[in-house]
């Protein structure tokens, strides 16, 4: 593994923590000033992190407590000064109404060293639906076939 890979397993790794706990400023640490962050709640895309920051206030809003967040599947490919991750995420709580359901969240990642600095510059995150129904997917497993 290169210094840069652990660098950014590293910083998606806090980034994790953070969003975990809330930790709002922490989180946005992460974000390069300029970034475009694509999610599955309208408007769809934010760009900048005033809109990023908000979008992830409306997030953390919906639990009760700490959020829970496992990383699956984690790739990595990072050059001198970009980089490109995907995983996946188990994303799990108690949210706000009494819900208990985890939800499986795709994820792409796109970085920019700057000054020796990693920073996120786009992020992508989808939800699976089931096209039976065009509902979301809630699997048990990331594997278990719709």
């Amino acid at each position: 593994m290169t210094t840069h890979e652990s660098e950014i397993r590293a910083l998606l790794a806090d980034r994790a923590e953070a969003q975990q706990t809330k930790d709002i400023d922490r989180l946005m640490s992460f974000y390069a000033a300029d970034a475009v962050y694509y999610d599955a709640v309208p408007p769809l895309r934010f760009t900048g992190t005033d809109e990023i920051r908000r979008n992830f206030l409306r997030w953390f809003d919906g639990y009760v407590g700490p959020i829970g967040l496992e990383t699956h599947d984690l790739t990595l490919v990072a050059g001198e000064d970009t980089a490109f991750a995907h995983m996946l995420h188990l994303d799990s709580g108690e949210r706000k109404g009494g819900l208990q359901a985890s939800i499986w969240v795709r994820e792409s990642v796109c970085l920019r060293r700057t000054a020796g600095t990693w920073s996120i510059t786009h992020e992508h995150v989808s939800i699976p639906v089931d096209p039976a129904t065009l509902t979301v997917w809630l699997p048990s497993a990331k594997d278990q076939p719709a």
